[in-house]
């Protein structure tokens, strides 16, 4: 099949496809410099023995670190299926997509398994424990576009919707009743850890039904994108705030949409905290409703900024996984630095947790950690850091074509 996957070619304000990819690419990079403040409160944390969203443990600086990077894993997920379509609407036919989609997907779970989980958050290459975790997702969901897109965009969108909104109907049956088939409904919605091989141990952690969801959807958003500017700044506006206002109306009934309910705490401002504490893993359809409404409002407010201003997430938004790659060797390399600077050694930087694994993302020594105002100077220092080669791909990817530069 020869036809572009978008339809017809437009004119005049709905041809810049420039300035409509400068709000995508503005959300895309702060959504990045967010994510590097979760991966440096990983490392360098003095609160590591609890999860930070734990009401009963934590407080209201470090619960809304936590909190506020929930934004990430759903806009990177939704915009790369934008992405998909808009790729397709400039020319590039059903097929060449799918066959990228498939490429692309399968090497970003091989990344995920076999580099970024190993060397990127332990310098080592010990397989005994993998992990299935953002690039995974982001994988698996673009193998599943890759079948999708020869379908018509309105029902990729209804596809994703479904999937997103029916699955936590899902949520009280066990992978155990599947039986031999345990694996795979752990891989798709449930996330338990399952052992491939003696002694391989393997958390799919970012369950897949939901996630290829969100990349669908995303996909149909694509076509809303091709408006014509002012049209697509009031029709996002309207989109943002209702899924918003739709997320506040099913969380306070406390029927669905989560499997943890909100209830009253000690304080107005914690109640609040247990309003908004929606599951992750996976994510619910009240934590998407939480985190996409949010951001696709973003989106029409991005677009009155001016370039000058959104020039460096422009800049981090155009190159995410080469962004995602080096800021995770960085953030270890600086923890590995801090830990022999302070302790003379940093042996529990290089291995991986024992099984079961506990809430603590690393075994740190008693007395370990830094305080939230110094996780946030380190935060800003990586950023700043980053920004140069992010700058220098950048441009390399503007000024080259070769194939495999869309595969970094």
């Amino acid at each position: 099949m020869n036809a572009p996957a978008a339809g017809p070619n437009l004119s005049g304000e709905a041809l810049s496809v420039r300035s409509r990819l400068y709000s995508v690419d503005m959300l895309r990079g702060l959504v990045m410099v967010v994510m590097a403040l979760d991966h440096v409160r990983d490392y360098f944390s003095n609160a590591y023995f609890f999860e930070p969203t734990d009401l009963t443990q934590t407080n209201a600086a470090l619960f809304f670190t936590r909190w506020i990077t929930h934004f990430c894993a759903p806009v990177f997920v939704f915009l790369a299926g934008t992405g998909s379509f808009l790729s397709a609407s400039r020319g590039k036919t059903k097929k060449d997509l799918s066959g990228f989609l498939l490429s692309r997907g399968l090497w970003l779970v091989f990344l995920d398994l076999f580099v970024v989980h190993t060397f990127g958050w332990w310098f080592n290459f010990d397989y005994h424990l993998l992990y299935g975790d953002v690039l995974w997702a982001l994988g698996w969901s673009m193998v599943a576009m890759s079948g999708l897109v020869f379908l018509p965009v309105w029902s990729i969108t209804a596809i994703g919707v479904a999937m997103v909104a029916l699955h936590n109907i899902f949520d009280a049956v066990s992978a155990d009743s599947f039986g031999s088939f345990r694996w795979l409904w752990a891989i798709l919605h449930s996330g338990d850890m399952l052992e491939p091989f003696s002694g391989v141990h393997f958390v799919p952690g970012y369950p897949l039904v939901p996630w290829i969801g969100v990349m669908a959807a995303g996909y149909g958003f694509g076509k809303l994108m091709l408006r014509p500017q002012d049209k697509r700044r009031k029709e996002l506006l309207v989109l943002g705030i209702g899924l918003t206002l739709a997320f506040v109306v099913i969380r306070a009934t406390n029927l669905y949409g989560d499997p943890h309910t909100w209830s009253v705490q000690k304080t107005a401002l914690f109640t609040f905290f247990s309003f908004i504490n929606c599951e992750k893993y996976p994510p619910s359809l009240l934590y998407l409703l939480m985190t996409l409404g949010p951001a696709i409002t973003a989106l029409a407010l991005f677009e009155r900024i001016p370039n000058l201003v959104n020039r460096p997430l422009l800049t981090l938004g155009r190159v995410p996984l080469f962004y995602y790659l080096l800021h995770l060797t960085l953030i270890h390399a600086l923890a590995v630095a801090f830990a022999y600077a302070k302790y003379g050694q940093a042996t529990w930087m290089f291995k991986l947790p024992p099984l079961p694994v506990s809430s603590a993302v690393l075994p740190f020594p008693a007395g370990y950690g830094y305080s939230l105002a110094t996780l946030y100077a380190i935060w800003l220092g990586v950023v700043v850091i980053l920004y140069p080669a992010c700058r220098w791909f950048a441009s390399v990817k503007d000024r080259r074509r070769e194939a495999w530069l869309s595969y970094l």
